[in-house]
């Protein structure tokens, strides 16, 4: 037991600590041959939401998804007798929520045929980094919009009048033409009207929002409309504080989301989880004099459909990227704007059967009641 021992016990610790492992930040594991749980330290329990005690009753099989990569990963390591590494591992769980973490299992000679799992959680420095790139590519359309509202509106409006003009002098059965005319008149109308959004630059007034409030009218529009007969379960955390925003605009953020996971899902067996929660501690840095942002309110819009397209993933948030048939490709990019111009971050994971789409925001300071 040479190997736990030394995970245990520091040479000397100045500071009482009592382990080496303790003063890792990163989740560290020791399994047994047959992946019993011998040692975790604390950044492990944090990992998987579990103490030591209840850990050292659990296997790994206990603690993954049977499909789980790092099975293959570790049957690798032990074949080899050899440390084997592999990044962005799913290791997500109905209970754990998601989890996607670079892993390295490294064999340990004793206890005999141990393993040794080190876990490095993305950053969420690196899902900033995809968010902020998003950001960018929205705020290349603001000049765009408002060239297109000018150059556009004004001779469509021209040719829908015409199209109108000519109907009147026309025998019913011989309107289908120009109602052709007026009906696609009026989806690029409300097309220039959705790009003229992003545009909008505005400072709106933020006021405390529940957000429970604004999931619940998101479920019953979705549930009497487009959503009618899909399954939307509620998992959430009734002691969150209010969110800093605009209702309205948090509504249609939320609506896109569940609109979207609908669309995605099976003709049958389609369900929709609606999750929030508390993260204290999950800051980052942003603003021009580098200020540490609090973003401790998580909402997340989880469904069981088809998935998103790997190659599409790192673009999903861009303008006119879509995997709907007609579809325009702005509603994820009017998304992204508003939860930005909230000071939040979304982010979305994606495999077959499993597509969450995560929300981060501010809660409501005291200036904003």
């Amino acid at each position: 037991m040479a190997i736990l021992q030394k995970l245990r016990n520091a040479p000397s610790e100045p500071t009482g600590s009592g382990t080496i492992a303790n003063a890792l930040p990163m989740p560290i594991m020791l399994l047994s041959s047959k992946l019993e749980v011998l040692y975790a330290n604390p950044a492990a329990e944090q990992f998987f939401d579990t103490g030591l005690t209840i850990l050292r009753k659990q296997t790994l099989c206990d603690l993954l998804a049977p499909h789980s990569p790092l099975f293959q990963l570790v049957e690798q390591a032990s074949a080899r007798n050899a440390s084997a590494a592999e990044r962005d591992i799913d290791l997500s769980t109905p209970r754990h929520g998601e989890r996607v973490a670079d892993v390295t299992v490294t064999p340990v000679p004793d206890p005999e045929g141990s393993i040794l799992l080190t876990f490095q959680e993305r950053s969420l420095a690196q899902r900033m980094d995809r968010q902020l790139m998003s950001r960018s590519a929205v705020r290349s359309m603001h000049g765009m919009a408002a060239v297109l509202a000018h150059e556009i509106k004004n001779p469509l409006a021209g040719i829908r009048g015409a199209a109108q003009l000519l109907e009147e002098a026309l025998a019913p059965d011989e309107r289908e033409m120009t109602q052709l005319i007026i009906a696609e008149s009026d989806r690029i109308r409300t097309l220039i009207d959705r790009m003229e959004s992003f545009g909008d630059t505005r400072a709106f007034a933020r006021h405390p929002v529940n957000i429970h409030e604004v999931l619940d009218r998101v479920r019953k529009v979705a549930e009497s409309g487009f959503a009618r007969g899909v399954t939307i379960i509620e998992n959430f955390d009734p002691s969150l504080p209010p969110v800093s925003g605009d209702r309205d605009q948090l509504i249609q953020v939320f609506l896109n989301l569940v609109r979207n996971a609908s669309d995605a899902l099976p003709e049958t067996g389609g369900e929709i989880t609606l999750t929030t929660g508390y993260r204290p501690g999950v800051k980052f840095g942003a603003g021009l004099a580098g200020e540490r942002v609090s973003l401790p309110l998580e909402v997340t819009v989880r469904d069981n459909g088809s998935g998103v397209p790997q190659d599409l993933m790192p673009h999903i948030f861009d303008p006119f990227v879509t995997t709907k048939v007609r579809g325009s490709g702005l509603g994820l990019a009017l998304v992204a704007k508003i939860v930005g111009d909230h000071g939040g971050v979304i982010e979305c994971d994606s495999v077959p059967g499993r597509t969450i789409f995560r929300v981060l925001l501010p809660k409501a300071r005291a200036e904003d009641i």
